[in-house]
């Protein structure tokens, strides 16, 4: 049965993906970065690959705060969301001197995408906040529909791909914690800047404490998160909307990661009974 692929890409280079779509025309222009799109995939050769966003779910896409997911992290872009972060998350009076350094890079601590720091005049740094940025991960390929859209037709059946929530929540949410304790011991803060709908997940899957007085000093990790809504100025295309600002500390989300309620004795032994058919000797395992 033929699929239509507008209900699986949302955006191309940060235009409503439609049918009979061409990123060439403008040599793969991404208006956010104003260069050259550096996305790419393994099956496009000398190419960029320019999705910006997809649809979630199935049926019509009708809610894209909802239902349209950031799958490039320079989505983000088209608004200044570290402007964003100096606003919300910024400790004590307004830095006098902010300054953005991208990609921070530090032995035992890893790498995050951009500090704001206020520098003084003999150049040294009074304050700083970090901001990791992410967007979701996808499993499979939507290869066949960015073709599709490109070749201005249906696809035969629908692409096989899935949403990675896992790999965000054990991979992102571990970095988060072991980052979050580091600026806690510098009396700074980490900004994760990620979609609404990650941090939906997040919050569904760990039960941590979360408060809206993301400056206090008991808040080390800050999730500023944001959704695709139809901009009201070209309501063909969309654009990103701040939704939540909300801080908790590497320790509580450790202890709601790491410490889930126990299920019951009872419910392990009767696994252990059901699996009694797969039982060895301990005598044939020490003769191995």
């Amino acid at each position: 049965m033929p699929y239509n692929p507008e209900t699986i890409v949302g955006e191309i280079l940060g235009r409503r993906a439609v049918k009979g779509s061409d990123p060439s025309t403008s040599d793969y222009l991404c208006p956010f970065i104003k260069s050259r799109c550096s996305k790419r995939s393994t099956q496009i050769t000398g190419k960029p690959y320019p999705i910006c966003s997809l649809w979630l779910g199935k049926g019509p896409r009708t809610d894209p705060q909802k239902e349209l997911i950031f799958v490039c992290p320079k989505r983000f872009y088209e608004v200044d969301f570290l402007a964003e972060v100096v606003k919300h998350c910024w400790i004590g009076d307004a830095p006098g001197n902010p300054t953005v350094v991208p990609e921070v890079k530090m032995a035992g601590f890893g790498n995050v995408d951009f500090v704001i720091a206020d520098v003084g005049i003999d150049g040294e740094v009074q304050q700083f906040l970090s901001v990791e940025l992410q967007a979701i991960d996808i499993t499979g390929s939507v290869f066949p529909a960015y073709r599709a859209l490109l070749s201005g037709e249906d696809l035969e059946k629908k692409p096989s791909y899935g949403f990675n929530w896992d790999n965000v929540y054990k991979r992102y949410i571990t970095q988060l914690i072991r980052k979050g304790y580091f600026h806690h011991h510098w009396k700074s803060k980490i900004v994760a800047v990620i979609p609404e709908q990650v941090y939906d997940y997040i919050k569904k899957r760990a039960g941590f404490l979360r408060s809206t007085d993301v400056k206090s000093p008991d808040v080390n990790i800050i999730f500023m998160t944001y959704c695709l809504e139809t901009d009201p100025e070209n309501p063909q295309e969309y654009r990103p909307k701040l939704v939540t600002v909300e801080g908790t500390s590497h320790s509580s989300l450790q202890n709601a990661i790491l410490y889930k309620e126990a299920p019951s004795r009872e419910a392990f032994a009767s696994q252990i009974k059901r699996s009694l058919s797969r039982s060895i000797r301990i005598a044939d395992l020490l003769s191995k």
